[in-house]
């Protein structure tokens, strides 16, 4: 309508102007002036009726049901209503004032609609609100369809519906609040009912008493509307055990001073020694146990579809709706925790609000988190455990084959020193021969003297034993072997190895030099490994010269005797070590020889390991290679020579499959 109008005022002035002017015809000028006149009268089609909605409620604000009922149902209106709604809201009977003239209202209602349309709805909420309403009738708009909200189905009983009234009636069931009481406290005894001195609560009183009859035999009700609210708070703090207290309702206390609900409850929970029941769901998380609970949003929803067709013109009389029953039994969590009730006690189909909230619903995404490292962090334990696990059984593994190939070693070894072995026994054994035919020869001629005879016989038993300490060093050398660390003289042992390997170096025309300090040199270790090493180096020495002129073919062992440690070395005269094995001359499977496998000097590294001593290899600046190891003395060195021990020991003592 705004913008019609400011549309017409540019084309009135601009008819005026023009008709001054005598620009244009006459009958244009008067075309134009009726277009501007249907302009400006015409009304907007955009702008729906708006609708008037008379709201008349018993007491003011205070009441957690009807406060909570009032607010959802405007909300719920405004969602389903086509067009605008105003709500005229009217307390009829506010707390703390008495009753007051209902003339006196009916005359501000009256008031409120002189310079306004009539309402298009009248809406009342309890039952006195209700019975107002009707008492009145005639004066509050008579044709005006009348709704009557959360009012109790019994009031209904006693006034049923007129022509133009419709209600959304409730059940009340508060004997039903009582069997889910006892169901939850089965010891009860006594019930304490909270209700105020009004004209409702005395009510509800008498309506009550009747209804809370089939109790007697098992309860007894005490009821507190004679007493004022401090009273009573005191009361509820020292009640007899197998007590209950039931919240009815009480706006006004006995000396007439008003409570809102909000505040009576909180003041019971804090105060009360024993649970307390009620009967809307409004009141849930105040302090209530639970029970059959009337769900005040439900019955908000409910009506405003009621009034939402009514407003769209339906009839009362085509408007049914059944009565709204209480819900399925709800409970406070921690109320039933208070007071040590067990859920297991519960009617079927409970519903358990306020539970506290476990860890996985407070911390899922932290759960989750820790979950997801922990099963990460348990995958890479149970991968190391698997890795360390195959990792120690190919350790065993690697330790039984290198025992095995030690043992092969110097079978190997032996087997390549025979002509020394059968060199070395044939010279005792002809010397045996020749002493035995002499002493023979010399008996058959009767020239044997007791003196001859006890020199051939001692010549004969010194040959044999050489020719078995040569038999026993061999077999020595060839069976399995477990280490036995012993006080050892090392020069013993290098004079050992020289004497295994002196045939096969003068076959090979090789020339041995050995330079031995003057001091006797005693370490802890094993002779008989000690000797396969040695044995190992003289053998890969007299390899390297093999090439070389029969002039230059010489090997050189030396010891040095130094405080701690010993320092044993073989070098020949050969080509050297390749530059590019140095590095890797200790490796298994690592050899500078055609015909060898290269573990030799892999299980020579690993004895001196197990003795705590070095082993490392250079060439030398005139031609030719050193190897040199370096052992300590038992005298310095005891017991990292035990701890040796017992690491040679798992190495090369496994016993052969």
């Amino acid at each position: 309508m705004l913008q019609r109008k400011r549309l017409t005022v540019p084309v009135l002035y601009f008819v005026c102007k023009t008709s001054a002017d005598r620009r244009f015809p006459r009958v244009m000028l008067a075309g134009l002036l009726a277009c501007s006149l249907l302009l400006v009268a015409a009304p907007s089609d955009a702008q729906p009726a708006l609708r008037q909605v008379l709201i008349l409620q018993w007491v003011d604000r205070g009441d957690l049901s009807i406060d909570q009922f009032t607010g959802n149902f405007r909300v719920e209106l405004d969602k389903r209503a086509q067009a605008p709604v105003n709500v005229v809201q009217v307390v009829l009977s506010p707390a703390g004032f008495g009753d007051g003239s209902e003339q006196a209202v009916v005359q501000y209602i009256q008031s409120i609609f002189i310079d306004r349309p009539k309402p298009d709805l009248i809406m009342t909420i309890t039952g006195p609100a209700a019975a107002f309403a009707r008492k009145h009738r005639q004066q509050l708009f008579p044709d005006v369809p009348l709704l009557f909200a959360s009012v109790d189905q019994r009031y209904l009983s006693d006034a049923p519906l007129g022509d133009n009234e419709i209600a959304v009636a409730v059940d009340n069931d508060y004997p039903r609040i009582v069997d889910d009481m006892l169901q939850l406290l089965p010891q009860t005894r006594q019930v304490f009912m909270v209700i105020g001195s009004g004209a409702v609560a005395q009510f509800w009183r008498r309506e009550l008493e009747g209804e809370l009859g089939r109790f007697h035999d098992r309860l007894t009700f005490v009821w507190l509307d004679d007493l004022s609210f401090p009273e009573i708070l005191r009361r509820c703090a020292s009640l007899p055990d197998n007590s209950a207290i039931f919240y009815v309702t009480f706006g006004t206390d006995a000396v007439g001073a008003a409570y809102a609900d909000d505040r009576v409850l909180a003041d019971l929970r804090s105060a009360a020694n024993a649970p307390l029941f009620a009967a809307h769901s409004v009141h849930m998380g105040t302090g209530i146990v639970g029970g059959a609970l009337l769900s005040i949003e439900d019955l908000s929803r409910r009506t405003a579809d009621v009034a939402v067709r009514l407003l769209n013109g339906a009839s009362p009389k085509s408007v049914n709706i059944p009565t709204q029953l209480p819900g399925p039994p709800t409970f406070d969590w921690r109320e039933l925790q208070q007071w040590d009730i067990p859920e297991s006690r519960l009617p079927l189909g409970s519903v358990v609000l306020y539970r506290a909230p476990s860890l996985w619903s407070a911390y899922r995404g932290t759960v989750l988190s820790a979950v997801g490292v922990l099963a990460v962090q348990s995958l890479l334990i149970v991968a190391l455990l698997y890795q360390r696990r195959a990792r120690q059984r190919a350790e065993i593994e690697s330790r039984r084959n290198l025992a095995l190939a030690a043992d092969a070693s110097r079978r190997q070894t032996m087997s390549a020193l025979t002509n020394s072995i059968a060199h070395e026994l044939g010279q005792p054994l002809s010397s045996m021969i020749v002493n035995a035919e002499a002493l023979q020869r010399m008996v058959t001629a009767d020239r044997a003297t007791s003196e001859t005879i006890e020199e051939i016989l001692s010549d004969i038993q010194t040959q044999a034993v050489q020719a078995r300490d040569i038999i026993d060093r061999h077999r020595t050398m060839l069976r399995s072997h477990q280490l036995d660390m012993q006080p050892v003289d090392l020069h013993v042992v290098i004079n050992d190895s020289l004497a295994l390997v002196d045939h096969d170096m003068k076959a090979r025309q090789i020339e041995a030099t050995v330079n031995l300090s003057p001091n006797r040199c005693v370490i802890s270790g094993d002779q008989v490994l000690l000797e396969q090493v040695l044995v190992n180096l003289m053998m890969n020495a007299m390899d390297a010269v093999t090439e070389t002129p029969p002039s230059r073919r010489h090997i050189t062992i030396r010891s040095e005797i130094r405080v701690a440690d010993v320092e044993v070395s073989v070098s020949d005269t050969g080509t050297g070590l390749p530059a590019d094995v140095i590095g890797t001359l200790f490796t298994p499977f690592v050899t500078t020889k055609s015909h060898g496998i290269g573990i030799g000097l892999t299980i020579a590294r690993t004895i001196v390991d197990a003795h705590g001593g070095t082993i490392d290899a250079r060439n030398n600046p005139d031609g030719g290679a050193t190897f040199t190891i370096t052992l300590r003395r038992s005298e310095a060195h005891k017991t990292v020579s035990q701890v040796a021990s017992h690491s040679m020991t798992s190495l090369v003592d496994t016993p052969r499959p």
